[in-house]
């Protein structure tokens, strides 16, 4: 009859297959992983980690750098001050504009604007005919949360161009709500803590 296994030469067995193949003389094993039997410092694997995390690192670093180049400077604050016209012509002006008029639950005079200039520059007459759709639902029609503020002349005239939509039908809304911004909004802006604080920040950068 076989003689049995004792449980001490069982465990031992089993730590020697978990432990690998023995080492030659004065080679002693270097620092082992759970994946692999090489050295962890070594591994391609963590190598591999290594690099797509010095890549990602890269990239979000990218990505804030290109951020705040975007920020306006000192002097293109102060200029907004003085030319709402060059405010609205700026990418910049606008995020920061925008950014206080969300603050005052009037963004979407704004995004109409927006909307409008974009259609002014589209010819393709079918793209001209959806933007146009679209800008009535988002901001002319009375059924949308977004309704803009127009006189009932220049909302009946938008109306009679729905039949044949051109890349200008809201050309005159667009002014009305420009106009609005200027005299309602801007000088607000110019006095808010969204702006004020920008022109802070900036002048304290140049002190510093």
């Amino acid at each position: 009859m076989p003689q049995s296994v004792s449980g001490v030469e069982m465990r031992k067995r089993q730590q020697g297959r978990i432990e690998g193949p023995p080492q030659a003389p004065g080679h002693p094993r270097p620092n082992t992983c759970c994946l692999c039997w090489c050295g962890c410092c070594k591994c391609l694997w963590n190598e591999d980690r290594r690099e797509r995390s010095e890549r990602q690192t890269c990239t979000k670093m990218d990505s804030i750098e290109a951020t705040e180049e975007q920020h306006p400077t000192l002097d293109e604050l102060i200029a907004w001050s003085r030319s709402f016209e060059m405010m609205m012509r700026s990418a910049e002006g606008r995020d920061v504009f925008r950014e206080f008029l969300r603050s005052e639950y009037s963004e979407e005079n704004l995004m109409f604007w927006m909307a409008c200039d974009e259609l002014k520059k589209e010819t393709n007459p079918s793209a001209i005919e959806e933007k146009a759709r679209i800008i009535y639902e988002d901001y002319v029609s009375i059924l949308s949360p977004k309704e803009v503020s127009l006189d009932s002349r220049v909302r009946e005239g938008i109306n009679q161009s729905l039949a044949e939509p051109s890349s200008t039908m809201y050309e005159e809304a667009q002014l009305q709500i420009y106009t609005l911004m200027h005299r309602d909004s801007f000088p607000r802006f110019l006095n808010s803590s969204v702006y004020r604080d920008l022109l802070n920040s900036k002048r304290a950068c140049l002190d510093t």
